[in-house]
């Protein structure tokens, strides 16, 4: 199922993709929501096409409501199906398998189950910085959920069963809030008995990314900022997470410049460096992606900088703009 506000060009080339999955029986559903360009001529002409396309069309929300939850839910109520398989309308699935893949992991006891979204490479530093930031943060939810304590999903490759969304009020809980119609949802429901993993090559949706620093940094503080609607447990292990990431080259700074026994801070150096690089190593492997890990330090270090900045902007942030 996909959302779409404005998205004709970006529908114009996931559609042929999704046309093209490997699955025996499936649905797409496009939710038009208040779209003012030419998106719904141009879905309804798809459907004349293909039968599988369903369009649910939003002409206002209700007030206080969320647009893309409202969008979503109205979509979700509408599917025939079981299971719903989540993204975007600028991402675009790297196989044929996805579609498959997805859904095949969402059988009893598993109602939720969370995939890996890319962002395409592009030339410049700001992209490989995204993809970076991107590695990091798939690193964190993807690993926690490997070890029994899953806590976010992203949007752009996400599913879960319709009884689940049903059962449970849908977004009701944090219908008011900006964003967290993909992390607050599964954090609400998520658990080590209802979760899945599914990685690998075939399952991972690519997606466009920020061309723009304001851009990246007005998305980055609306998606730290819902953080702050986590489950109390999982806000203190993220919490201590970042800390640590922080205050390790904060003291190594200190150290330095205090001129504490150099063979120490060569050591602590080294140590990072080594386990960065398994860590990254590790995890493009498995996550089926490329990375040019040479700059891996640098980032790093850049990092912690810009971490610092849009963490506390985002924790003190109380509005905050869609994209």
């Amino acid at each position: 199922m996909v959302c779409a506000h404005n998205e004709e060009e970006n529908l114009r080339r996931l559609l042929p993709l999704l046309y093209e999955q490997n699955h025996p029986d499936y649905e797409i559903i496009i939710v038009d929501d208040r779209s003012y360009d030419g998106t719904y001529d141009f879905l309804l002409e798809e459907a004349a096409k293909n039968s599988k396309v369903k369009i649910v069309k939003v002409n206002e929300k209700p007030e206080n409501f969320n647009g893309k939850k409202y969008a979503l839910t109205l979509g979700i109520k509408a599917a025939k199906k079981e299971n719903i398989i989540l993204t975007d309308a600028d991402c675009t699935p790297a196989s044929n398998n996805w579609l498959t893949q997805m859904s095949s992991q969402l059988a009893s006891p598993k109602t939720i189950n969370l995939g890996f979204s890319y962002y395409e490479q592009q030339k410049g530093f700001l992209n490989t910085f995204i993809r970076f930031d991107t590695l990091w943060t798939a690193i964190q939810y993807l690993g926690m959920a490997l070890v029994g304590k899953p806590y976010m999903g992203v949007g752009r490759n996400l599913a879960y069963t319709r009884s689940l969304f049903i059962e449970n009020k849908g977004f009701t809980a944090h219908m008011k809030v900006m964003g967290g119609d993909d992390d607050l949802f599964v954090n609400q429901h998520t658990n080590k008995g209802n979760t899945a993993i599914t990685l690998g090559e075939d399952t991972i949706v690519y997606s466009k990314p920020k061309t723009s620093w304001k851009l990246f940094f007005r998305q980055k503080i609306r998606h730290l900022a819902v953080g702050k609607h986590y489950k109390s447990g999982n806000k203190v292990i993220l919490g201590l997470f970042s800390l640590s990431h922080i205050f390790f080259w904060l003291i190594l700074g200190v150290q330095t410049g205090m001129q504490v026994e150099l063979y120490f801070v060569i050591g602590s150096f080294f140590i990072k460096t080594l386990l960065l690089y398994l860590t990254f190593i590790i995890a493009c492997k498995k996550l089926g992606v490329r990375f040019n890990l040479w700059s891996l330090i640098f980032l790093d270090i850049i990092f912690v900088f810009y971490y610092s900045i849009i963490g506390l902007k985002a924790l003190f942030t109380k509005r905050v703009r869609w994209i």
